[in-house]
């Protein structure tokens, strides 16, 4: 039996195969998919790439160059696959720990990251240990990687847990980053938000906007 999928990116006719024991599209990867905001020149970096499902959705938008970066080499193998199925050839993958890529800055970084810290409950399956824990990337080193790759007027765009936002916030505000724009994500019959979009700006904005909230059904 094979052990991947072919599924369609929601929102849009994009089709890409994705493996069965690794981290799969899910409703935050196309929330965040539909919250970033890509020109059409831009040059877009996606950390922790996994499938490539995020630099699929910005190729709809920008005619720059894509980079995936990843530290399993599976992962990046993946990602190729569907960037190629989708007739996409203005990118390149880098499998490595982002915290030793050396690449030019660029204009917008797209990520989502690993929603929890460390702890004694790790999946027997390292992939998703990796996808779901910060085992080979903190909060604080994602943020430290942002400020150093982003270009002045660069952006970053990313998705994580709502209960963490303040420590993103302070983990922003430490590496000289602002955020200067959000959207919460409430699940169905829940009363507290389950997700964050935000976007994240080298250069700081008078005001921050807040979107209205999404109900993810």
């Amino acid at each position: 039996m094979s052990n991947e999928m072919y599924n369609y990116l929601h929102g849009t006719n994009i089709y890409l195969y994705q493996r069965k024991d690794m981290f799969r599209v899910n409703t935050d990867t196309s929330l965040l998919g539909h919250f970033m905001k890509i020109r059409q020149q831009d040059t877009v970096l996606d950390i922790g790439t996994n499938n490539g499902a995020l630099l699929l959705y910005a190729s709809q938008y920008t005619k720059g160059k894509l980079i995936g970066v990843d530290v399993f080499a599976e992962a990046c193998v993946l990602a190729k696959k569907n960037l190629e199925h989708n007739q996409i050839s203005n990118y390149e993958l880098i499998c490595q720990p982002i915290q030793t890529v050396m690449i030019d800055p660029v204009d917008v970084i797209v990520c989502n990251p690993p929603y929890f810290p460390l702890s004694e409950n790790l999946n027997d399956n390292y992939f998703l240990t990796v996808a779901r824990h910060e085992v080979e990337l903190s909060l604080k080193e994602l943020c430290q990687q942002f400020y150093r790759l982003l270009k002045e007027d660069g952006r970053c765009y990313m998705v994580h847990r709502a209960s963490r936002l303040q420590e993103i916030k302070n983990c922003i505000q430490q590496e000289n980053l602002y955020l200067t724009r959000f959207q919460l994500a409430y699940d169905e019959k829940k009363t507290v938000a389950i997700s964050v979009l935000l976007e994240i700006r080298k250069q700081s904005a008078p005001l921050i906007e807040c979107e209205p909230i999404i109900i993810r059904r």
